[in-house]
């Protein structure tokens, strides 16, 4: 698709009814049996996909099952400890959807009746609810023929239709969200959606493609034209920025463990970790560096022992390389409410970042 051509153009000669049909019947055969389509509870649907951003299914899976156990409707989430909410959801990463997921729940409980909405006005004012789990919950729970557009469906219809944008640009998505209200199945809106989803999952997939099963094969045009591997187009991210940190497990004289919750805002807002700060080239190894900071920071002067090991985390945006202590201190009371002492068995009653699930295990081993 060149940038002036219309969506008129995209969707001349193209048979939109036959594609549907064969979209339709192949999801009907061959969709994988995944915990969230046992029913159509729109509450479900709305966890497995805050879940499904940026994690793979087979990921998911467990996380969902244990979460729906834990809080098995609307009510039960909306009146959950965040505490026990960010538990729940430890190792699944982005924490804020979690954050917002309840945020959101609790909206819904108070001001529709623990009733999720099923228009596109009210859902898509709710915290943490874009375009794409907009339609996505309207369109799987409620038959609402409305677009769900994410990088699964992308990546299928720039094939399909033979789109060349740069799906990168946030501007992009709106071209096949207009796109989709054309060609998305009005008596079966759930399983076309899903039915893209799962296309994009397993058959036409990122680097190699499995054209000769893929059900809609006749309607490709990039397939015709042996292009199916250039498509679509998707600039480079630009290069993470990396981080040097040095973090201490540090014990009283009883063996309990120091932690400290991180700020109420940003990156992992409100999860538990060891104490750690950036480490600085100028001011000495890392080992002293943990040591000032301590006593700067919190007042403690710490006795450092052997180094533990080096944790590398990679997120989507950034790169943490943390090195690691283990160290004691002589038993005090902390007047801060960011700093906890806990005795090491209690320790999996708090929710930490990978990177810190990753520090314990070291220690323990």
């Amino acid at each position: 698709m060149n940038k002036n051509h219309s969506q008129h153009e995209l969707l001349q000669d193209f048979h939109i009814d036959s594609f549907s049909d064969d979209l339709i019947n192949w999801f009907i055969q061959e969709q994988r049996d995944l915990p969230w389509r046992q029913d159509q509870d729109p509450y479900k649907v709305w966890v497995s996909e805050i879940m499904l951003q940026q994690t793979k299914v087979d990921t998911v899976i467990p996380y969902f099952n244990s979460f729906i156990e834990q809080f098995p409707n609307i009510e039960s989430l909306a009146y959950a400890k965040e505490d026990k909410v960010l538990k729940a959801w430890e190792g699944l990463g982005y924490y804020s959807r979690a954050r917002n997921l309840q945020s959101a729940v609790r909206e819904v409980h108070e001001r529709y009746g623990g009733i999720v909405p099923n228009n596109a006005q009210e859902i898509s004012t709710l915290k943490g609810v874009g375009p794409y789990t907009t339609g996505a919950i309207l369109s799987i729970a409620y038959g609402v023929p409305e677009p769900a557009v994410d990088g699964n469906v992308m990546r299928v219809l720039s094939r399909v239709l033979l789109i060349r944008e740069d799906i990168a640009k946030a501007k992009t998505r709106k071209i096949f969200e207009t796109v989709i209200r054309d060609l998305i199945s009005k008596d079966n809106p759930s399983f076309f959606n899903q039915g893209l989803m799962e296309l994009g999952a397993i058959v036409c997939t990122p680097t190699s493609p499995s054209c000769m099963l893929c059900p809609v094969q006749e309607h490709c045009r990039a397939f015709h034209e042996g292009v199916q591997r250039e498509l679509p187009i998707k600039s480079k991210k630009k290069a993470s920025k990396q981080v040097a940190l040095v973090a201490g497990i540090l014990m009283d004289e009883e063996e309990n463990i120091l932690i400290r919750r991180r700020p109420s805002e940003g990156l992992l807002a409100n999860l538990w970790e060891f104490p750690n700060f950036p480490k600085l080239d100028e001011l000495g190894t890392a080992k002293q560096q943990l040591q000032t900071f301590m006593k700067t920071e919190y007042e403690l002067e710490v006795e450092l022992g052997d180094f533990l090991c080096d944790i590398r985390h990679v997120f989507s945006h950034l790169v943490w390389d943390i090195n690691v202590y283990v160290g004691r201190f002589q038993k005090q009371s902390f007047q801060r409410s960011d700093l906890m002492l806990v005795p090491k068995e209690s320790l999996k009653e708090y929710a930490f970042p990978v990177s810190h699930q990753n520090i314990w295990k070291a220690f323990i081993k």
